[in-house]
């Protein structure tokens, strides 16, 4: 029976639901992450949340107080979800090194080597930039992709591999990544300020001791609550900041920490509008791995052994038809070469004669 794509992938990843949701290796990650959102809503909801519903002056605006967090804690689960189970742009791999960039060269030697280039010019904006060869892709990477070492991947406009999402951020989830980060922090400084706000109403409750000792002993999660949210935006708020620069100035997290001390011109910058307008307008583009495809049987060459056994087990005639085969073959080498080389000796004499 044949397989399907994703049955048979030579990646890290984990697919799920047959091959319709793909993850990195450390998917697990995403059960942490999950309850470091989930774990703290709730709690604001029970002991926060539930106590501020008449506290407003308009007739039940105060359970908006909690619909609104558990509304936008959907809508950041869902960006969490659009991050970590999609393809982030995985390169198709080769099964076999592009042939047409083999070079033949002699070396001043009768029989040509082969010789095959690590890397190679491409135009980008009008400027030549350097691709690299990657040998486990067995491809020249596009500009701006890198092989991610935890997925054993070649991902396009590769970022980084976020452990806290479970997967690699490349071209085609870095939006939604962002949106993640950036609505988490605001989630946090939504639940920072309700529960600081809590507290207030606690200070000048008639019945309360009018301290702020009194509104922590009064309620001792929104003390957790608030010193939680304020730790997570360092972590958040700080990661929003940064992206914010990166999308301004049209770098990747791996460009920055990589070409930093090189002043390198960037060539990707379209000026700061253009680069959140790439990032936010562009349509992504759809995976170029068609996970649920059956298998194409790629025809393999027979092994040595049994090429060997092969011409053993041919007849004379058989064996001498080779033999012209390959003299043929050698000879139009040795020619080849022996071409080369007179060339070469031909420019050296033009180039004596000019110098005399």
């Amino acid at each position: 029976m044949a397989k399907r794509v994703y049955e048979v992938w030579k990646g890290r990843n984990k697919f799920f639901l047959g091959g319709r949701l793909i993850f990195g290796p450390d998917a697990k990650s995403l059960l942490a992450t999950f309850s470091l959102i989930v774990v703290p809503v709730i709690i604001f909801c029970i002991f926060v949340g539930r106590h501020l519903r008449h506290e407003f002056s308009s007739y039940n605006a105060g359970y908006a107080v909690i619909v609104a967090a558990i509304l936008y804690t959907i809508y950041v689960l869902v960006l969490l979800l659009l991050t970590s189970a999609r393809d982030p742009g995985i390169v198709p791999r080769n099964a076999h090194p592009p042939e047409e960039e083999f070079t033949y060269e002699t070396g001043g030697r009768q029989t040509p080597s082969l010789q095959f280039p690590r890397t190679k010019e491409v135009m980008v904006n009008g400027i030549s930039v350097r691709v690299k060869y990657c040998d486990t892709c067995m491809l020249y990477r596009p500009p701006r992709c890198s092989h991610c070492s935890v997925c054993n991947n070649c991902v396009e406009r590769f970022d980084h591999h976020c452990p806290w999402v479970g997967q690699c951020i490349g071209m085609r989830n870095y939006p939604f990544f962002f949106l993640f980060v950036s609505s988490s922090t605001l989630l946090c400084i939504y639940v920072f300020s309700m529960s600081a706000y809590y507290m207030k109403v606690l200070m000048n409750d008639s019945e309360g001791t009018g301290t702020v000792w009194g509104a922590m002993k009064e309620s001792p999660a929104s003390v957790v609550l608030m010193a939680y949210c304020f730790i997570s935006l360092w972590f958040v708020g700080g990661l929003t900041g940064f992206h914010l620069y990166l999308i301004s100035s049209n770098q990747t997290t791996y460009e920055n920490f990589r070409y930093r001390s090189d002043n390198r011109y960037n060539v990707y910058n379209r000026g700061c509008i253009n680069n959140f307008l790439e990032v936010f307008c562009t349509r992504i583009k759809p995976s170029r791995n068609k996970f649920r495809d059956l298998v194409q049987e790629v025809p393999q060459p027979p092994p040595a052994a049994a090429r060997e056994s092969a011409t053993n087990d041919a007849g004379p005639e058989d064996r001498r038809v080779k033999v012209e085969d390959d003299l043929d073959i050698g000879g139009d080498l040795l020619k080849i070469s022996q071409r080369h080389n007179f060339e070469g000796i031909e420019s050296d004499i033009r180039s004596r004669g000019n110098d005399q």
